[in-house]
């Protein structure tokens, strides 16, 4: 996801080299040779600031240079720090130094194919133990040099070495020294932010090479609820909507970090987070991507039943009926709530009738919604209706006896049975779809009988066998529904 604001912080470093000293000039400009001398003296300094910039050829060779020169800087900094605790002065020139090889150490994610070497040379415990140290500008270093070193293109076409530099970097701690450092971050200062930004890039990036870190990064750290402190936080800005970015990344594939965060309150949190959405509208493209990342986290909350049942108690049935209602851009994502809090789960069903949901429900049902530049978009409104369908269909399969089924059912002989119409306008037109794709699907299976089983299912998808499913599942419902509507 674009996090351009965040990508585009200025460090505002109070250390490094300083530019070397211009030769002064008299002041006198109708000096020919002083005027001369000065833009020699240019031409050599710019000559040399080029010779001193100018990147070696990365190998072994350089590697072991690099190495061996950060590891002095990091024993001399130590020894210092150690010798004058409580003199500064005394061991800033290190620090500076320290600095100095850390960003040096950036040239290698110029050459990924070193990353065994490197680990090999037993360098990761000491960049990782910097996370740790106690000037944070130096902590910060080390937080962009990991970004820098497990960068997605820095990392494509590397598979192997990139696996072997984030097992070290886990079996090294990285997670649990970036999540420490990450608390004493500060979202007021330039620098700090920006370490933010990368502590949660690295993490992505180590979960992308690496599954499993999602689950890990949970058990092992207080990730989590640090993620939920900054989704709680009023204000938008952009390492706001990179968390919420990172939360969805860490449920969506884990029942277990899925039940991690119910059990934490996680589910209330995720619903305050979206309530400030009740009655207004992003105001940027990145806000709006990140309710659209807040909902995809209340979503995945909502698939271990014992979350549905927080979500009940925390009366968010009724925060996504009041979303509906404001017909904010919020508007589909809380029918996609619903249908994930309502799927075989009948209190939820309940709660939906009771709090005179169905009238809202059905206005979607007969196309009824708000418009916008987002839901003008053809797969958009096609998404929606089959929400809410699927919505209906688990009213139908939740709700089957009492005031509540009869309620329902008066709906769809309203306005001389305008929902009835409606349903069958739907399932014809499913009905077709699904044919088209069923005579699609055949021809295929006859055109690919060379390919192997991968490559046909993959035609399959691309070819619309998801949509295919999910049409055959609905018309199937709105089948079944219309002829008891009939019998009735």
């Amino acid at each position: 996801m674009e996090v351009d604001n965040a990508r585009s912080y200025n460090t505002k470093r109070k250390r490094g080299g300083d530019s070397p000293p211009l030769p002064a000039s008299n002041g006198n400009p109708s000096n020919d040779n002083d005027s001369d001398n000065f833009d020699l003296s240019l031409l050599e300094v710019a000559e040399k600031s080029q010779k001193e910039s100018a990147v070696e050829v990365l190998d072994l060779r350089t590697l072991k240079k690099l190495v061996l020169s950060f590891e002095r800087r990091y024993k001399e900094n130590i020894e210092a720090r150690l010798k004058y605790p409580d003199q500064p002065e005394r061991f800033a020139d290190s620090e500076i130094e320290l600095h100095q090889e850390l960003q040096k150490l950036k040239l290698l994610a110029g050459g990924p194919e070193l990353y065994p070497d490197l680990v090999n040379l037993n360098t990761i415990p000491s960049i990782l133990g910097l996370l740790s140290h106690d000037n944070t500008d130096i902590a910060i270093d080390v937080v962009q040099l990991l970004q820098d070193l497990t960068d997605e293109d820095v990392l494509e076409d590397n598979d192997e070495p990139a696996r072997v530099l984030v097992d070290a970097l886990i079996e090294n701690n990285v997670l649990e020294l970036l999540v420490q450092n990450l608390q004493r971050l500060s979202d007021t200062d330039p620098d700090e932010m920006s370490a933010v930004y990368n502590s949660l890039a690295t993490i992505e990036n180590l979960i992308e090479v690496k599954p499993a870190v999602a689950e890990l990064v949970c058990e092992r750290t207080k990730i989590l609820r640090w993620l939920l402190g900054k989704i709680k936080v009023r204000e938008f800005d952009s390492n706001k909507q990179y968390a919420s970015e990172i939360l969805a990344i860490l449920l969506q594939n884990s029942t277990a970090n899925q039940k991690r965060l119910g059990q934490m309150n996680g589910v209330d949190v995720v619903l305050q987070a979206v309530a400030m959405y009740k009655s207004k509208d992003p105001k940027s493209s990145d806000e709006e991507e990140m309710v659209e990342n807040l909902f995809d986290c209340l979503c995945c909350l909502l698939m271990p039943l014992e979350n549905k049942e927080r979500f009940v108690k925390a009366e968010g049935v009724e925060l996504m009926i009041i979303i509906m209602k404001q017909k904010k851009s919020a508007y589909g994502s809380a029918i996609r709530a619903l249908d994930f809090a309502m799927t075989k789960y009948p209190p939820a069903c309940e709660r939906f009738v009771d709090v005179l949901g169905l009238k809202t429900a059905f206005a979607a049902f007969m196309g009824k919604i708000p418009m916008s530049k987002k839901n003008k978009k053809e797969r958009y409104q096609e998404e929606l209706e089959e929400r809410i369908v699927s919505l209906i269909a688990s009213l139908f399969g939740g709700i089957l006896r009492g005031s509540r089924r009869e309620r329902l059912l008066s709906k769809f002989v309203e306005n001389e049975c305008e929902k009835i119409d409606r349903l069958m306008e739907l399932y014809i037109r499913y009905s077709d779809r699904v044919k088209v794709e069923t005579e699609r699907m055949n021809q295929l299976e006859l055109e690919d009988l060379e390919m192997d089983e991968e490559e046909r299912y993959n035609r399959r998808l691309e070819s619309g066998l998801y949509t295919l499913q999910v049409r055959f599942c609905t018309a199937d419902f709105l089948s079944g529904f219309a002829i008891k509507l009939v019998s009735i």
